[in-house]
């Protein structure tokens, strides 16, 4: 399980840690990832991450049927090493947009892809790591990770049961207890009716970590859905502007979706609350609406009382309807009108 991150504390509170996802939407403008970022904070993101890698090291420069993408995805038709040389963000420029996010009071951390990034993201200092989904059978880069004793955020969505106990294992054995797993559809956009959200508190109740939603679907309902569900963590990839393109740009929310994102995480965060049945104030003030025993005819005084003159009705200011039959048969200390809420001073 994840205390802290940063200073987001997920013990002290129930708010979700939400994550605008910058990727390659930043198209190489420095300036626009700025721009992203500064939206990112003002649509009520706890947290940017970016992705730190080249191409030369999360691939090699090969063209043969390896390395071509055919898998009726957005990219097909490019290699590996063409996609990420269009998607990579520039090292240099990460300490440089971390320090802006920190300004702005956002979280900035990173998904490292080898042990370079690493230790480049070491040097800057960042408080957590993201494991990409593609990345969890990456057994050494998650033990490098978790021997930084840093929470430890993985995605799940290309894993089996099998891959994922092995990538917590990896961190337990490490002696970081720090980790969440995130539900995640590895389909670019996801489609909705894979999102299977009901993994998400099994996650958490089978490897007692923290769970959270990376999500690739293009609506917000799924994210919201998740955390009345239990997710902790949602990570959603944030683009200024669709119509600006870019390999990630077809699964990206803009600023005033992701805006409507947050505020209705906030408001599911307000009605999950806690387990209660204790009534509000408002509540016990609306019980007053409940039913009650009352006299529906003119009773005499001595007259019995029965069904053709006692009923359990709104509003509740009588006996309650429990003791209906208790009444039934016996008879009036004295005369009662019609409306009155049953008492036991009412009662011989």
């Amino acid at each position: 399980m994840i205390n802290k991150i940063g200073n987001f504390s997920f013990k002290n509170n129930r708010n979700t840690f939400i994550i605008a996802e910058l990727s390659a939407n930043h198209n190489h403008d420095f300036n626009i990832a700025v721009k992203t970022i500064e939206a990112a904070a003002k649509a009520g993101a706890d947290a940017i991450k970016t992705q730190t890698y080249t191409a030369d090291t999360i691939t090699i420069d090969c063209d043969n049927e390896y390395f071509q993408i055919k898998q009726g995805a957005i990219w097909d038709g490019k290699t590996l090493y063409q996609l990420y040389k269009e998607a990579y963000t520039p090292w240099d420029w990460q300490p440089k947009l971390k320090k802006i996010a920190e300004k702005l009071g956002l979280i900035f951390f990173s998904s490292p892809f080898d042990f370079t990034a690493v230790d480049f993201l070491e040097k800057m200092q960042v408080p957590a790591y993201k494991i990409a989904s593609f990345e969890i059978t990456d057994i050494p880069l998650i033990e490098y990770v978790a021997k930084k004793g840093k929470p430890i955020i993985i995605s799940t969505g290309i894993a089996t049961i099998e891959d994922i106990q092995l990538a917590v294992d990896t961190c337990l054995k490490a002696d970081n207890k720090q980790i969440a797993l995130l539900k995640c559809t590895s389909s670019y956009p996801a489609p909705i009716d894979e999102a299977n959200l009901l993994t998400i508190p099994d996650l958490e109740k089978r490897f007692n970590i923290t769970p959270g939603l990376s999500d690739h679907t293009i609506s917000n309902t799924v994210s919201v859905a998740a955390v009345a569900l239990g997710a902790r963590i949602i990570e959603k990839h944030f683009i200024l502007d669709r119509s600006m393109g870019g390999p990630d740009a077809t699964f990206s929310v803009e600023p005033k979706e992701f805006t409507e994102l947050v505020n209705n995480i906030r408001v599911v965060e307000k009605a999950i609350g806690k387990v209660s049945y204790n009534l509000s104030p408002k509540t016990i003030k609306s019980r007053e609406f409940s039913r009650s025993l009352f006299v529906i005819k003119d009773i005499k005084a001595g007259e019995v009382f029965t069904n053709e003159n006692v009923r359990s009705i709104r509003p509740g200011y009588g006996l309650h309807p429990k003791y209906l039959n208790e009444i039934l048969g016996k008879k009036a200390l004295k005369n009662i009108k019609k409306g009155t809420p049953i008492s036991l001073t009412l009662i011989n």
